[in-house]
């Protein structure tokens, strides 16, 4: 097959060409955007990485900070260049967007593992159906539930101590002052779409941004409303849940009713497009200096729940870098369970949902779980 000449978006089916390389560097596709050089300072410390992206000038300074070669290496990959990307890797994330799932198609016809923490739900459900036509013969772990697949992992954990998962609440309070990469705040534009979720059991269309109410996550009480996150499609299939809700709140409740105010007077609908691009994703976008992820994962089961509030004082961008790592080492059969089976899981499959904690815990993420009461239970 020919190469397009063309600067137009690359065939899906032109072949870039990776090959399974066991001892090869472990590709970073986006590895120096704002969770990328977060997850290649941490996969850097157990294995050599290759970072790409559209400029390799940008990567330079993150591959001299992890030591250079044999441990870090930078090379150009333009998703929508269609000049053929080759390399020989040990396993591949995604920390990009990636509309065509051109860097999927690569991993999986290639048998290399995949890993990706970029993708909205209906990007995350049409990944999953390209890998299954595929038929790949190694890992295909799509790990975008919230944090690179934190909330899945956390549920699992509370699920094995429970007996089961019913139920699973989310509640996520977003610092203002916390650093987010553009591609991160995306999901913004998914804010004027109505989304499927199953609820007692039935599945109902919702509207993001409805039903807000308060609740406390850790010391803070924080108003939050529905926001449509990938584990709300998936719980229900892995662990059987038959209510998941993910809902979202700022750390300033000032900013959290501007953000319902905007929804109620339409603008998440009128306001689609690229000419109101910059105005909807100012809202969440936070070019800040750091601050405080943290979270709160309720789920319950035959009359019991219990509650984690997860913390991660390095902020959301490092919590999504440690949820992929755990997902890679999972995707290579490295973290200490069996080696991962081939085709498509995803992360709250995990057969170590015991250690979970422990895991987080060894990468700076704090998980405080007790039972959850009638007063401050999120559901």
């Amino acid at each position: 097959m020919t190469t397009s000449e063309n600067t137009q978006a690359p065939d899906i089916d032109s072949p870039d060409l990776l090959t399974l390389d066991p001892r090869g560097p472990v590709l970073l596709v986006g590895g120096y955007g704002t969770v990328g050089s977060e997850l290649a300072r941490l996969v850097a410390a157990e294995r050599p990485v290759l970072l790409t992206g559209r400029s390799e000038q940008r990567g330079a300074a993150l591959v001299r900070e992890l030591g250079g070669a044999p441990h870090a290496a930078v090379r150009r990959w333009d998703l929508a260049d269609p000049t053929p990307f080759t390399a020989a890797v040990s396993a591949v994330v995604g920390v990009v967007n990636d509309p065509d799932d051109r860097v999927l198609r690569a991993a999986a016809r290639a048998g290399v593992p995949y890993v990706d923490v970029t993708r909205w739900t209906v990007r995350l459900q049409r990944a999953a159906t390209v890998a299954a036509l595929l038929r790949p013969t190694a890992p295909v772990l799509l790990s975008s539930a919230w944090m690179g697949g934190v909330v899945g992992l956390v549920a699992a954990a509370l699920a094995e101590r429970l007996g089961g998962a019913d139920r699973v609440e989310t509640a996520i309070r977003w610092d203002l002052a916390d650093r987010a990469g553009a591609d991160s705040v995306e999901f913004m534009d998914r804010l004027g779409l109505d989304y499927e979720v199953i609820s007692e059991g039935r599945r109902r269309t919702v509207a993001p941004l409805t039903e807000p109410h308060t609740v406390r996550i850790g010391d803070h009480p924080t108003r939050v409303a529905r926001i449509d996150t990938p584990e709300q499609f998936t719980l229900p299939l892995t662990l059987g849940t038959t209510t998941a809700t993910t809902r979202i709140g700022f750390s300033s409740d000032l900013s959290t009713r501007a953000l319902l105010a905007a929804k109620h007077t339409g603008f998440f609908r009128w306001g689609r497009g690229e000419r109101w691009q910059s105005a909807r994703r100012a809202l969440l976008y936070s070019p800040g200096a750091g601050g405080t992820a943290l979270l709160r994962v309720d789920v319950g089961h035959a009359g019991r729940t219990l509650t984690a509030v997860v913390e991660d004082r390095s902020g959301q961008a490092h919590l999504t870098a440690v949820g992929g790592l755990l997902a890679l080492r999972r995707a290579l059969g490295s973290d200490g369970a069996a080696a991962a089976p081939a085709g498509v899981s995803f992360p709250e499959q995990t057969p170590r949902p015991g250690q979970v904690v422990a895991d987080l815990a060894a990468l700076g993420v704090a998980v405080d779980i007790s039972p959850a009461t009638g007063l401050d239970a999120a559901a």
